[in-house]
């Protein structure tokens, strides 16, 4: 039977240490708890809770059958979270999503007043399927739940629980009737993580799981409250110069204004990543890092956060549609380009 992580009260480093170390544990047994119900997507899987413990948001595009709802849903119950699934269509309206106001009669005194109903958006993992098939409208009250951490009706604004993430999903191959996601929206997301087709061996594990006669239930190991103590912890972890410097390089030359980037960029990038993919790449090395067992992020830990981080802040130009290259390339041209100093193991 699996124990539960429970993070110390105290803030020192002795402590944060071992509770890494509690973390690296739990999390092999995460990723057993999940390999139960979802064969295969380990990289998948292993970006998700990276972007839980940085408190971020993340975009999974994939096509359909490839279990995105059912590798949510299975995550929110191992982190012992409320899990709430919203399918966007076109007619789906704001209000939909965030609740209303009702009108109440009191059946006694006769007097009316309004209440407000929770929408699906009051839980602490939301899933929102196929985001690009609502309107901007809808798109937009669901900005301001990811940023804010709240929701707005009327003059109230209510705060949502806490912890609170957004994992929504897009099919790739199919763009007719949908509303693109803006830019601007785009970066609210962490990461943009491509789920992909499982190998052979994977394929015929699944359908022996699905048209079989077992039946598996996963155990919980984490809850909220610790799920926000892991992010302070996250916050905690130690950063060298040298990485944060490599960072602000790979971002910085995703930009083909700037006198820095490569040939490649200039030719093939109509716009590069803002400040915010600097922070998410920091970010997200620390929480790689901890769910490794070390205490300290490196630049082995950003290069590996680059391309789900990157793929969606990169813009790439005509020529570069016109002979098929797409920004996962350039970010990996990138990797290549700017390679890291050897560093020394802390």
């Amino acid at each position: 039977m699996s124990e539960r992580l429970v993070p110390p009260e105290t803030t020192s480093l002795k402590d944060d240490r071992e509770t890494v170390n509690q973390l690296n544990t739990v999390y092999r047994q995460m990723k057993e708890q999940v390999g139960q119900v979802i064969v295969g997507q380990t990289d998948v899987v292993e970006q998700m809770l990276i972007a839980v413990f940085c408190k971020g948001h993340a975009l999974l595009e994939g096509v359909p059958g490839l279990a995105k709802t059912l590798l949510v849903s299975t995550l929110s119950k191992v982190l012992d979270l409320s899990f709430k699934r919203i399918q966007f269509t076109p007619d789906l309206m704001p209000a939909d999503i965030t609740g209303t106001d009702i009108l109440e009669i009191d059946q006694a005194s006769g007097k009316r007043n309004f209440r407000f109903v929770h929408g699906p958006i009051f839980a602490n993992m939301v899933l929102a399927d196929e985001i690009n098939r609502t309107p901007p409208k809808t798109q937009a009250a669901l900005l301001e739940a990811m940023q804010e951490r709240q929701v707005t009706v009327g003059e109230t604004s209510y705060q949502l629980p806490e912890p609170f993430f957004v994992l929504a999903t897009q099919n790739p191959i199919e763009q007719e009737g949908t509303f693109p996601l803006p830019e601007a929206q785009l970066d609210r997301f962490m990461f943009n993580i491509h789920v992909g087709y499982p190998t052979a061996a994977e394929e015929q594990a699944i359908i022996r799981q699905v048209t079989g006669t077992k039946k598996v239930s996963v155990e919980k190991l984490l809850d909220g409250k610790t799920v926000m103590e892991l992010q302070d912890v996250v916050k905690r972890v130690p950063v060298a110069d040298h990485v944060v410097e490599y960072a602000a390089t790979l971002v910085r030359a995703t930009r083909p204004k700037e006198a820095d980037a490569p040939d490649f960029v200039k030719e093939m990038v109509g716009w590069g990543a803002g400040p915010r993919a600097g922070i998410y790449l920091i970010t997200a090395a620390k929480a790689r890092a901890i769910l490794q067992g070390r205490f300290h992020a490196t630049t082995a830990d950003v290069q590996h956060c680059a391309l789900p981080v990157l793929r969606h802040r990169i813009l790439t130009t005509f020529n570069a549609e016109a002979a098929g290259v797409k920004s996962d390339q350039i970010v990996r041209m990138l990797l290549e380009h700017f390679k890291p100093k050897a560093e020394l193991e802390v």
